[in-house]
């Protein structure tokens, strides 16, 4: 294919293919950060007298309890995306979600720590569920030329969704009864991520006959080995879990750093968290204009070194 030949990736926004599964993975990547941002700002101003635990305490806390279940359950969330249709599992994973962010409305309503804590395992169970059948869903559904780009809008609308996240989280806790409106913004943006899932296309089990490992150690045993024994497998998830700690580390300090090494008010932590964001959105496009329509691994490296530097001075 010739350069002036390369699909235009904003145009799978229009195909069905492709444009359910977008907005499907749009809201919960939105709705993962509207209620984490809303929790920690909720701690970091306003729940003075809930919890004996200091506010960085709680802050890395909410962040543990999010992240853990990537730890424990990620090999087993890829047995069931190779295993089902990935349409039926987006789906049901949706469901879940509605489930987590009905707690968490009541959570909020009732200033209940303890059960916005077990929403935010829930929402990390929840994205550790939906990520391997996201990742596998793009290369059954477009061809190699369309998958840089598709990649690429995939990547820059998951940051621009926890962008509109953790500012409609932070500018909805500055309000009287933010959070009321933090719990049924949460609820809705959760119902709408569902009814954009019933319109993902079937995508047909790559493994319908495995036989699921239950053991979540064993099975993250056998992954790593797996990754291991091939060179670009095994850089390409270093450099992807390199470049989402270094991102997590970044997000869930932004309110404790706003707060009390700048002195600034919710709607501070909001705005480093849009500049951060707006940022890797638009690093996200670029890639498939550096790209020129190849999977292009070179451009790693670049974006590595780019982080490091640019995070030295913070």
């Amino acid at each position: 294919m010739t350069h002036s030949a390369r699909p235009n990736q904003f145009a799978l926004l229009g195909q069905r293919r492709f444009a359910p599964f977008f907005w499907t993975q749009f809201g919960g990547a939105g709705n993962d950060n509207l209620f984490k941002f809303a929790f920690t700002v909720m701690v970091a101003y306003r729940a003075a007298g809930l919890t004996a635990l200091s506010t960085g305490l709680m802050v890395n806390l909410i962040a543990a309890l999010y992240i853990l279940p990537f730890v424990l359950f990620s090999a087993t969330s890829g047995q069931l995306a190779d295993k089902y249709d990935k349409a039926v599992l987006m789906r049901r994973v949706k469901t879940l979600e509605i489930a987590i962010m009905a707690l968490a409305l009541w959570g909020f309503v009732a200033a209940n720590i303890p059960a916005l804590l077990a929403c935010a395992f829930g929402m990390g169970l929840h994205s550790t569920l939906f990520g391997p059948a996201k990742y596998a869903y793009l290369p059954q559904h477009l061809n190699t030329a369309e998958l840089t780009g598709g990649n690429g809008m995939t990547e820059m609308g998951t940051f621009v969704a926890i962008l509109l996240g953790n500012l409609a989280g932070g500018l909805l806790m500055t309000v009287e009864r933010g959070p009321l409106l933090a719990g049924l913004a949460c609820v809705a943006v959760a119902l709408l991520g569902w009814t954009a899932a019933r319109f993902i296309p079937a995508t047909a089990p790559v493994e319908p006959q495995l036989r699921i490992n239950w053991n979540p150690l064993t099975e993250t045993v056998r992954n790593i080995r797996l990754a291991a024994a091939d060179r670009t497998v095994l850089q390409a998830l270093l450099a992807i879990s390199w470049m989402w700690f270094y991102g997590v580390a970044f997000l869930t300090q932004f309110p404790v750093f706003a707060r009390d090494v700048l002195g600034g008010n919710e709607a501070v932590a909001s705005l480093l968290l849009a500049v951060f964001s707006i940022g890797i959105a638009l690093g996200s496009l670029a890639c498939e204009w550096l790209a020129r329509g190849r999977m292009e691994i070179g451009l790693v490296p670049l974006g590595a070194i780019g982080m490091t530097l640019f995070g030295v001075d913070l």
